[in-house]
């Protein structure tokens, strides 16, 4: 964040997720207050014992918006499973729906307390997946289901009467969760390899620089529009496997089937069979500094 002394009060969704968690826990630490909007307040209050952070159910929207420095949106429900009719409509409910109650809210503010800046996450889904195209932000959106949710989930947050910073997130690399959580226990029995043919790109993040990125957003007035949350350097699947083996000390030769994945995870299973070459140009261009360019040192940290 900026030098500026300024303490903010942010208000977030998707606040005991993998991103949202540590968000939350950088505020606390920096000293300014986390207002989390959640759907079982006990369940969050347990999970977030962190200092100044207050807990809002559904129906306090409203005025956890309200007087807020700024609000963060990263509700969505997991696409890393079998997609049903029934979980893809939830897909979309949880981005398109909770992001159009959130700018309501917003709207709804009386003149002087609405919130400076709506930081609305997206995912880089938006531009289809590709194996010989590079996307920046300026690329157009893909056609399949998962850049039509994009589009109507950034059509919703750009509603927002504030700054509005849409972050197109990628690949999130933690082990507690992500594409790292569900592949650790298979590199962990010696079985890892990579997934598909193992040619799809893969454009990742550390959740270090992405929640390091979000509170760029939140703090400096410069940032508007649509930003990609994705290391500089993006890997073919092929590599980020090798390199989790290098890192873990684990063969990485055991490929897992297109087919496999089809059969377990259906239409779902184009998340991580398919993927794109995404470059992060206009967060370099603001100047933001990512701590993790590379797969490698990233991993390695992680698991130090």
């Amino acid at each position: 964040m900026e030098a500026a002394a300024e303490k903010l009060t942010v208000a977030i969704t998707g606040a005991t997720g993998l991103v949202g968690s540590r968000l939350v826990a950088k505020l606390s630490a920096q000293g300014h207050t986390a207002r989390v909007m959640t759907r079982n307040v006990a369940a969050a209050r347990a999970k977030l014992p962190f200092l100044r952070t207050e807990f809002f159910a559904p129906q306090e929207w409203g005025a956890a918006v309200r007087g807020a420095s700024g609000v963060v949106n990263l509700a969505g429900e997991p696409i890393g499973t079998r997609w049903t009719p029934a979980i893809k409509a939830e897909i979309k409910r949880s981005r398109v729906g909770v992001t159009r109650a959130i700018v309501d809210a917003i709207k709804a503010c009386p003149e002087g307390q609405r919130p400076e800046v709506l930081v609305s996450t997206s995912a880089i889904g938006y531009y289809g997946a590709s194996q010989t195209q590079t996307f920046s932000e300026a690329s157009g959106a893909g056609a399949d289901y998962l850049a039509e949710v994009c589009r109507e989930w950034e059509a919703e947050a750009q509603r927002s009467p504030t700054r509005t910073v849409i972050v197109r997130t990628g690949i999130v690399l933690a082990k507690e969760g992500g594409a790292l959580g569900k592949m650790l226990p298979v590199f962990n029995i010696f079985a890892g390899g990579p997934l598909g043919t193992g040619r799809q790109w893969c454009s990742w993040i550390h959740r270090d620089d992405l929640v390091n990125l979000h509170m760029m957003a939140l703090s400096s007035k410069s940032f508007d529009g649509v930003y990609n949350a994705t290391a500089p350097n993006p890997v073919r699947m092929t590599e980020l496997c090798s390199a989790l083996g290098s890192t873990l000390g684990r063969p990485s030769w055991i490929p897992v089937p297109a087919f496999a994945l089809a059969t377990l995870l259906g239409a779902g299973a184009s998340v991580v069979l398919e993927g794109q070459r995404v470059l992060p140009k206009r967060a370099a261009d603001a100047g933001f500094r990512f701590q993790f360019s590379h797969v490698g040192p990233a991993l390695a940290s992680i698991f130090r």
